[in-house]
């Protein structure tokens, strides 16, 4: 078939092709909500903790190949149809799509569910969205979502090396911004009348001068001092033969002393059997500056732990700890966010080799964690009952182990 040839004896009626594709859409919907019915149940039943993640949007993401953001809205859609089933049942049969639920479940209840299934109805996406915009910003739910708005204030910065720019980028609460475009404003006006020649120049180059005006207003100010921050020191009374692995005593479970010590300052002070110091070690087993750079270039500043995407909070794990005479070097270090550093010393977890001399996770029984939890399959007619059912005619597959080199 060449497409270049809308005449050709092979192609598809345009309005059979038309009516194909609202059929698989009508389907793709139907079979959206017994995804968030099967998302739900494991929710629920706390699926997740299985693989060692946090939380269910975390597993979806890393299982089904999403992302956060989009894993995070499945699982929250997911629940919020329980107590909706109006708009169940016409999702369940594809009479809605998933953009439409989506926006619906954020404002619908019991009290105007109905009506605002029948207002999706007979209407696009775009305005079942601006008409729970509405409701959301006269809605006693507004109060929220500003102070959400000013939780998740933030300012990025990116370095664009090629071009010699740097692009700052500014989520505000709309009064802040306001306040911040009034003070723009402002700026532009006092460069104006200082250099009057600007008729040339562009409204967003303005922007920019009077952004740098007002930062180098701040600068011919007082400054405050910079605090620096250091790795915190531990002091950890631990008998000697228990941290050997031996027999013997410990402020602390083994495990949480090891954790403690892996990439932190930690002074070991060595007991004997009355708890009388032996002695006192010095500051040992600091991770050194430059191989803690490498570990991090290598790992690119995130947990090594599959599905999991921290890249705050991390610490330089040593898979096989110094204190059983692991190396502090880069092949024996790895990046560990606090959960999976804990879940490694504390959970049951284990870090192991496979035939390539790569690490990979071990769960408590004995499951390895593959780096990918999302395995595509051809895609088969589902079995009588639904998709529903489709999960009882797949065998589980062995996971493969994680590379982490």
């Amino acid at each position: 078939m060449n497409p270049a040839n809308p005449h050709h004896s092979d192609l598809v009626a345009i309005e059979d092709l038309d009516r194909n594709i609202l059929d698989l859409c009508t389907r793709i919907n139907a079979a959206t909500y017994e995804l968030l019915v099967l998302i739900r149940e494991f929710d629920e039943r706390a699926g997740w903790l299985q693989w060692g993640l946090k939380n269910c949007a975390e597993w979806l993401a890393w299982r089904c190949d999403l992302s956060m953001t989009t894993a995070l809205e499945k699982v929250r859609v997911a629940h919020a149809l329980k107590t909706l089933p109006a708009i169940s049942s016409a999702f369940s049969v594809g009479e809605l799509s998933y953009t439409k639920v989506r926006e619906l479940t954020r404002v619908a209840n019991r009290s105007n569910e109905d009506e605002l299934l029948a207002f999706a109805l007979r209407t696009t996406a775009v305005n079942v969205a601006e008409r729970c915009r509405e409701l959301r910003m006269g809605s006693e739910a507004s109060i929220g979502a500003a102070e959400r708005a000013y939780a998740n204030r933030s300012l990025r910065v990116r370095r664009d090396h090629q071009r010699c720019l740097m692009t700052i980028t500014i989520d505000l609460p709309m009064d802040t911004g306001e306040l911040l475009e009034t003070a723009l404003d402002k700026a532009r006006d006092d460069q104006a009348l200082a250099v009057p020649d600007l008729a040339d120049t562009s409204w967003s180059t303005r922007q920019a001068d009077a952004f740098m005006n007002m930062v180098n207003g701040y600068l011919c100010g007082d400054q405050g001092d910079d605090a620096s921050n250091d790795n915190y020191l531990v002091t950890v009374h631990v008998q000697q033969s228990a941290l050997a692995g031996n027999q013997g005593r410990s402020a602390l479970p083994i495990e949480s002393v090891k954790r403690l010590c892996c990439d932190s300052k930690a002074v070991v002070i060595t007991e004997d059997d009355d708890g009388e110091p032996l002695s006192i070690g010095r500051k040992s087993r600091i991770v050194p500056k430059a191989i803690a750079r490498a570990v991090h270039a290598r790992d690119r500043n995130c947990c090594s732990f599959p599905g999991c995407h921290n890249k705050r909070f991390l610490h330089c794990h040593h898979v096989e700890h110094w204190s059983n005479g692991g190396e502090t070097s880069l092949d024996n270090l790895m990046l560990l966010c606090t959960k999976h550093h804990t879940l490694v010393h504390e959970g049951g977890f284990r870090i192991e080799k496979d035939y390539r001399d790569n690490w990979f996770f071990v769960r408590p029984d004995g499951i390895a964690v593959p780096e990918v939890g999302y395995v595509s399959r051809p895609y088969e007619n589902p079995p009588a009952g639904g998709l529903l059912k489709v999960a009882e005619h797949h065998v589980a597959e062995p996971p493969s182990p994680v590379c982490l080199h």
